[in-house]
């Protein structure tokens, strides 16, 4: 098996060909709208998401080709959110991944349709192949898929993030918001890419569930520490945005080393979840531990 680093180079750099297949050219009319799209998805990113997708459909021996299309169509809702959350009506941020936020390079109204567009996209791919031996398994896949990008995932945690600035609330009430604006497609890129391949059982499913939240709340807790200690060049995005706006946070409400403390205890936890994977969970065991121990 190759090493973590390595696989890790070999895979985004598989999405990124992927990505770059399944969008439209530039040169397609409507220019301006596929060129933001291109520009929104590509070249950038750590590409977490599909990599967790390619990690869990180890579990479950899932062809590299269903994997493919699952991980490209939870990275395009994953750039659609992103696109949407720096809009001035949401998150009002003018850097992303190092460059100019999508709005700012072409304007408002495209960044819009930008993520109009990748979402679609994205539902059409999951549509259009085969990515389970059963079709009521697939219907359950885009099922799954759709509930985690609406009012009961993602959409529905920002709207509670966006209520919260400027308020007080309980650290219940913090995991609730992150665990439906950026726990669900995480656990959505888990659950899907480990669909792909043989069908598990209930116990599997649940233990690979438990795996995503915990490290879903845990890649939040990390941003939100991120945020307080790095800087904008090395995060790629502005720094101290979360502090400034007054929203709450991990580390508004734990204060900073109790965070760290929660993340680590959220990383042990995810690790116990897959215990009874053995082997076939090594790469969801680094993605894991890299997801904790990186610095942008």
């Amino acid at each position: 098996m190759a090493a973590f680093q390595d696989w890790a180079r070999e895979t985004a750099g598989d999405m990124e060909k992927t990505i770059g297949a399944l969008l439209p050219p530039a040169s397609a009319i409507p220019k301006r709208l596929h060129d933001a799209m291109r520009y929104a998805t590509l070249g950038g990113g750590k590409r977490v998401r599909p990599m967790l997708a390619f990690a869990a459909g180890e579990i479950s021996s899932a062809p590299i080709e269903r994997l493919r299309i699952v991980a490209a169509a939870v990275e395009m809702v994953h750039a659609y959110s992103l696109v949407h959350d720096d809009l001035p009506c949401m998150d009002d941020d003018v850097l992303r991944r190092g460059r100019p936020t999508c709005h700012i390079e072409f304007d408002e109204a495209t960044a819009l349709l930008v993520g109009d567009a990748l979402q679609a996209l994205a539902f059409q791919i999951v549509s259009a192949h085969t990515l389970c031996d059963d079709a009521g398994d697939q219907l359950e896949l885009i099922r799954l898929f759709a509930e985690t990008c609406g009012s009961r995932g993602m959409a529905g945690g920002q709207a509670i993030d966006l209520a919260s600035v400027d308020q007080e609330i309980t650290l219940p009430q913090l995991e609730h918001m992150h665990m439906l604006k950026t726990g669900a497609l995480i656990r959505a890129s888990v659950m899907m890419g480990a669909r792909c391949g043989r069908a598990l059982n209930a116990a599997e499913k649940q233990k690979l569930d438990h795996f995503a939240k915990c490290i879903g709340l845990a890649f939040q807790v990390v941003d939100d520490i991120l945020d307080c200690e790095s800087n904008t060049d090395k995060l790629g995005k502005t720094a101290g945005k979360d502090q400034d706006a007054n929203k709450p946070t991990y580390v508004s409400l734990l204060g900073l080393n109790p965070a760290k403390q929660f993340a680590e205890e959220l990383l042990q936890d995810a690790h116990k979840s897959l215990d009874a994977f053995g082997e076939s969970a090594k790469r969801l065991h680094q993605l894991a531990d890299f997801i904790v121990s990186r610095d942008h």
